[in-house]
């Protein structure tokens, strides 16, 4: 009887300690997880005007930060209200990203909302600023469409200031100041200004840097899978990478190209806004795993807010 006792106590504790191992690992290991900061939209598929579904409260955050939400006064800004205000933000947002204006949100505006992007909003100060500087381009018997934008006021370096220098914060590392390099080179080749590196970060007219969290600019990043950086129009010249995000050079599956991401931020550092051409590098979202290299609209948009 006491050998039965023994072997019931031994499985127990078997048991305990198994459970404990696993406990552990569990949280060891939260990446196993998947934890991005746009995640919480899944939930909401299919939510439309009317509906009062936790988390609706975190779609308005995020449209209030990308600029397509404003409330006056603030009686459903902190709840979970699908209100009328939230139904016209969704279909702004749909015109922008060439989705279907309903002012439900539906799958495929789910999807595009979930994609990692840049930190810069679309909207400012209640400027649609990806469908503020449409314009005509004739070609010959070609008629295109120019879907490029601009910071409102059209802020940009001064003529005569079109050799520009960009230096990097201490230990930025070589992968990156090389991509970065090669994405200046890229726009100087395309347009007329000239760039050059600094041995000094502090005495540049562009500074890039790696940063996590709270940085102290005003705008945190989010973690992996959100926000992947950001920049500031002329003449700032800040450009912050989000140092949580998987990056890499070229096109890696499940992580970022730098010098894709140092295209676009590049764009806001000359003064341009975001674009609806999906193809274009200033449109706002960049999944991983891909590529991409100047557009014809970024091109033009830089002639003609320089007007040159």
């Amino acid at each position: 009887m006491a050998s039965k006792s023994n072997l019931s106590l031994f499985t127990i504790t078997l048991l305990l300690a198994l459970l404990t191992l696993l406990s552990y690992a569990t949280a060891s290991h939260p990446h196993n997880k998947s934890s991005s900061p746009f995640e919480f939209l899944e939930h909401l598929k299919g939510c439309h005007k009317g509906d009062k579904v936790k988390g609706i409260n975190d779609l308005k955050k995020y449209l209030e930060k990308y600029g397509y939400l404003k409330y006056k006064n603030h009686s459903h800004s902190n709840d979970d209200d699908f209100d009328d205000l939230l139904e016209e933000a969704i279909k702004t947002y749909q015109i922008n990203y060439h989705l279907k204006s309903t002012g439900t949100l539906d799958g495929k505006t789910v999807s595009k909302m979930m994609t990692p992007r840049c930190g810069v909003p679309d909207i400012i100060n209640g400027t649609s600023s990806m469908r503020s500087a449409k314009k005509r381009h004739h070609h010959g018997s070609i008629h295109t469409t120019a879907h490029y934008s601009f910071f409102e006021g059209n802020p940009k370096w001064p003529s005569s200031k079109y050799h520009l220098t960009y230096g990097f914060l201490p230990n930025t590392p070589s992968e990156a100041t090389g991509a970065v390099a090669r994405a200046f080179a890229t726009w100087a080749g395309n347009t007329h200004f000239m760039f050059s590196q600094s041995q000094s970060y502090e005495n540049a007219d562009l500074k890039i840097s790696f940063h996590k969290g709270d940085h102290g600019d005003g705008y945190p990043f989010d973690g992996r899978g959100g926000v992947l950086a950001h920049a500031f129009r002329p003449s700032d010249g800040r450009f912050h990478y989000d140092a949580d995000e998987p990056w890499s050079v070229g096109a890696t599956p499940g992580a970022y190209d730098l010098e894709t991401v140092a295209l676009h931020e590049i764009g806001h550092l000359l003064g341009l806004g975001h674009s609806s051409v999906e193809g274009a590098i200033m449109a706002p979202g960049i999944p991983p795993g891909v590529t991409r290299s100047l557009h014809g609209d970024d091109v033009q948009g830089i002639k003609a807010l320089y007007n040159v």
